[in-house]
């Protein structure tokens, strides 16, 4: 429903300051192999190496995967920085999660301000809170409300 397709400035910048850059392969705190600004998949193998052409390559793939399930999932309309802070939860968290989230029934129900609680939910890896989710799942609270 929302008219929203891309993300914009603000929430690329939130997805990047969070998940930062790195070149080299490495296991996030989740234990999943990760590279360039958070890519995961089959694609990223332990030891792999990329440019930084090549992150932004892949940022801009899977961006492409959020942004869509974003505009599938949601049924109502968004301003821009709530649809760009539910690409980056999204990108975080999984679509999976996105889909079956009470974050996304209340964005459907029009609930913003009920929405943008649930995001500090959100603040666990690997079983334990984590500073950084915690974090970020305020930075993607704020940027919704904005």
């Amino acid at each position: 429903m929302t008219d929203i397709k891309q993300i914009g400035k603000a929430g690329l910048d939130l997805i990047k300051d969070f998940e930062g850059l790195k070149l080299r392969a490495y296991l996030c705190p989740a234990k999943v192999w990760t590279i360039g600004y958070g890519s995961t998949g089959d694609h990223v193998t332990p030891g792999k190496v990329i440019t930084e052409a090549q992150a932004e390559e892949l940022l801009k793939d899977d961006l492409d995967r959020f942004e869509k399930a974003v505009t599938r999932l949601v049924t109502v309309p968004l301003r821009q920085n709530q649809y760009d802070a539910l690409v980056s939860f999204a990108f975080n968290v999984g679509i999976s999660a996105l889909e079956r989230s009470t974050l996304l029934k209340r964005v459907n129900a029009k609930l913003f301000d009920q929405a943008a609680a649930e995001f500090a939910k959100w603040n666990r890896g690997g079983g334990k809170i984590l500073a950084g989710l915690t974090r970020r799942r305020a930075a993607e609270a704020a940027l919704f409300k904005s």
